[in-house]
């Protein structure tokens, strides 16, 4: 089982992109980059399981936009205890929803918030 997002990177730059390579900066709105395959890419590790994976419209927005500039494809890997999924964001339909959710995913709880996310169905996903 994947426990990081580091294992997750190097899970597939092992098996999938040999030339990823992390981002420069840890608040860049990706996480890696495939240059021959032209892909921006943003990892993402949940300890719990769920059919519906959640992405937020600003790191989506932010993601694809880049991406199209570039002339990349934008992807969004999310791994679980139950797999790798990932998600081809040029071919994903989205509906927004707006969720209370924490303020803060990886540091102590700061409360609730109101977020617009998309909840991505992992069948519409490839298992990697």
């Amino acid at each position: 089982m994947i426990e990081n997002e580091q294992e997750l990177f190097n899970y597939i730059k092992g098996w999938y992109l040999s030339d990823l390579e992390k981002s420069a900066d840890q608040y860049d709105n990706h996480d890696c980059t495939s240059t021959i395959y032209r892909l921006h890419i943003e990892l993402k590790c949940r300890h719990t399981h769920y059919d519906e994976l959640i992405l937020e419209r600003d790191k989506y927005e932010a993601l694809t936009q880049r991406a199209e500039r570039l002339g990349f494809t934008p992807f969004y890997v999310n791994a679980t205890p139950k797999g790798i999924y990932a998600f081809n964001l040029k071919k994903t339909k989205v509906t927004w929803t707006v969720k209370k959710l924490p303020a803060k995913t990886e540091f102590d709880s700061q409360g609730q918030v109101d977020k617009t996310v998309a909840l991505l169905p992992i069948s519409k996903a490839v298992q990697l």
